[in-house]
């Protein structure tokens, strides 16, 4: 599937831009903050309740999960909030925060006081090395691998760790996609980027890429696993189980990664030219697109900031 359509824009980084259609134009450091922003909340858009959850309606159209995220920030700076502005959001409030994420209905979007504080601590931090999102990058030289290193050592909340075995495992979903935001933005601002080092990245281990992979026959969850998942238990961040589902969904779409190379060698290419960023940012949709065929495959349920 991924090898038939390389090359297309649906495996690009422009396809980054046509699942998120929300985003404002790359043309600016609004954008670029803007991209700070969501990604710095991008967490934990599953419902308490599987027959209620968090709406926003922007333009038309009611979105829910991630998507209501993206229409609440889209649709305060359309209202005239400066959400965008690390001088604003450093020193946000819950109240106005609470205003700027409104739902449609009674179900608000989950974790405000985590995402009040992860947002603050980052407009602060923005504030410290520059006062943007792309004043912070810079410091990292257009090197993909230094940028998720440096988010992780200045921002607290983008440190996605645990001890597995005795060891640390280093996830850092939102570390790597806000590196591969901030790449598809200047892709689709400048036409073209020097960063560097993309390949360095891994897929961004959440709770919708797994249950795509296995949809797809990727990943086989066991049994047990299988009835634990759809019993709805709650895992907590670092639970054995929650970890190797992350960490092999890495390691899949790695597996994945290696596959397409060893295709693109054998007609003669050095490489497909298929990195895994691309492959989440094609499975991600593709679980949406997919979710009702896939419901009888259970998400995981961990309630944290990583994801």
């Amino acid at each position: 599937m991924f090898y038939a359509l390389r090359g297309s824009n649906e495996l690009s980084a422009s396809g980054w831009k046509m699942a998120n259609p929300l985003a404002p134009a790359p043309t600016s450091d609004q954008a670029f903050n803007w991209v700070f922003v969501v990604d710095t909340m991008n967490f934990s858009f599953w419902p308490n309740d599987d027959t209620r959850q968090c709406e926003v309606t922007f333009r038309g159209t009611t979105h829910t999960g991630y998507m209501t995220l993206c229409a609440a920030i889209t649709r305060a700076m359309e209202e005239g909030v400066p959400i965008t502005d690390p001088k604003f959001f450093s020193q946000i409030s819950v109240e106005e925060l609470a205003h700027i994420l409104r739902s449609d209905n009674e179900t608000p979007m989950p974790m405000l006081q985590e995402r009040h504080q992860v947002l603050t601590e980052g407009g602060r931090v923005l504030l410290q090395h520059g006062g943007s999102f792309q004043s912070f990058i810079s410091r990292a030289e257009n090197d993909a691998r230094k940028m998720v290193e440096l988010i992780v050592e200045k921002i607290p909340s983008y440190r996605d760790e645990a001890v597995y075995q005795g060891r640390r495992i280093s996830l850092y979903k939102r570390a790597q996609i806000l590196v591969a935001d901030f790449w598809a933005m200047a892709t689709a601002a400048r036409g073209a980027t020097d960063i560097v080092n993309m390949d360095w990245l891994t897929m961004f281990a959440d709770y919708r890429v797994p249950q795509a992979l296995v949809f797809l026959g990727v990943l086989r969850y066991s049994d047990a696993l299988m009835r634990m998942l759809k019993s709805g238990e709650l895992l907590h961040s670092g639970d054995r189980r929650e970890v190797e589902i992350r960490a092999c969904s890495i390691w899949a779409v790695e597996r994945i990664k290696a596959r397409l190379d060893e295709l693109a060698r054998e007609q003669g290419a050095e490489s497909s030219g298929i990195n895994s960023v691309l492959i989440d940012f094609y499975l991600w949709p593709y679980a949406k697109q997919h979710h009702r065929e896939m419901a009888h495959i259970p998400i995981h349920h961990t309630r944290c900031v990583y994801y």
